[in-house]
């Protein structure tokens, strides 16, 4: 990643209200360094061995900690005891949607999250109802958290080139969810299984993958003033929130 690119995400990590930042898979060290500079208290988690020599080795990181750990299992609850946190780093597409599920479920969420993510992902996180990067996801982070992109990376900007853009997404979570529900498991049950065979209709994908009765649902979606035809991704926040309330046990 280039030298620009760092110095933009550095600057989106350390608004307040805190400067503590958990730095993602740090590579050779251009974010660490630019968060650095920033003033940034940096706790950098890398899982791979020689990445880890590298980062150690460099005089100008030597005021970041350098975790060697993976950073599905790594105890951000410990991390988050000691005060406000934001999360950031280049997320690799296969652990993008676990971490982030991780932070945002936590008791003690990030304050913000500033992460790079292939367009494609960053899409997702942002996207609107009906259309086609609109699912499970970004109604879940919705939920807890506001989503923005704040900018679009070129293949050129980093060495060796990738094959595809790459994007700057800052999640704010919220103070508490901007939709009240009964049982948030349940939500997050339906939201998933609405997801979960998109070419169907809503009340055919819960009974597919929650076993929900096809008629239970139509008649829920039909005292929602709902189209009991309808499909996930034409449904907001809002809708899934008292859809689930409607259904649940």
């Amino acid at each position: 990643m280039d030298g620009g690119a760092s110095k933009r995400i550095a600057v989106l990590c350390v608004e307040p209200p805190t400067t503590r930042v958990i730095e993602i898979g740090p590579g050779t060290g251009a974010l660490t360094a630019a968060l650095i500079v920033a003033n940034a208290d940096v706790t950098a988690v890398e899982v791979d061995d020689d990445m880890v020599a590298i980062l150690r080795e460099r005089s100008d990181l030597a005021a970041a900690t350098i975790v060697h750990e993976d950073a599905l299992v790594y105890d951000y609850a410990a991390y988050a005891a000691a005060g406000p946190w934001c999360a950031a780093g280049n997320l690799p597409y296969n652990i993008a949607t676990p971490l982030l599920t991780m932070w945002l479920e936590a008791p003690h969420p990030p304050a913000r999250i500033v992460i790079m993510v292939q367009r494609e992902v960053a899409e997702r996180l942002t996207a609107a109802p009906s259309t086609p990067a609109y699912g499970s996801l970004t109604v879940f982070c919705r939920f807890f958290a506001t989503a923005k992109r704040a900018f679009v990376l070129k293949p050129g900007s980093f060495y060796p080139r990738p094959g595809v853009d790459s994007a700057v997404v800052v999640l704010t979570p919220h103070a508490r969810p901007p939709v009240s529900v009964r049982d948030r498991a349940f939500f997050l049950q339906v939201v998933r299984a609405s997801f979960a065979y998109r070419r169907k209709t809503l009340a055919n994908s819960l009974l597919l993958a929650l076993e929900i009765d096809r008629a239970r649902t139509q008649s829920a979606l039909a005292a929602l003033d709902i189209d009991s035809e309808i499909r996930a991704e034409q449904l907001d926040l809002g809708a899934f929130g008292a859809l689930a309330d409607a259904l649940a046990p």
